[in-house]
């Protein structure tokens, strides 16, 4: 299970990477700071699931607060939205530290 976590975590962050690269281009060519939000990648790559998505949270019992957090959500930067829980995923699939103490005798 942590190496599925790990594995996804690291996919996510290495796909957030990418967006930001993409958006610091976009920045040194504009000669400003460019942004690219999730709406916007979402839409460039396949509209209709946006579409698809926004009916099937409209059939939700909380509709209007899906609709809400959704819309807030798309309106951030695509590397932020990807790349926040890649690290959390990541940080979930590590290994647990063991603490050893020695003594300076064992050094």
């Amino acid at each position: 299970m942590r190496i599925a976590l790990r594995i996804i975590g690291t996919w996510l962050i290495g796909l957030a990477l990418v967006l930001l690269v993409i958006d610091g281009t976009k920045s040194l060519a504009a000669n400003e700071i460019v942004m690219t939000s999730l709406g916007d990648i979402w839409m460039q790559i396949h509209a209709q699931s946006l579409e698809g998505m926004r009916a099937f949270l409209d059939s939700r019992f909380f509709a209007s607060l899906l609709d809400t957090v959704l819309n807030a959500l798309l309106t951030y930067p695509a590397f932020a939205v990807i790349g926040v829980p890649g690290i959390v995923l990541a940080i979930l699939g590590r290994r647990t530290r063991r603490e050893r103490f020695l003594r300076t005798e064992e050094i």
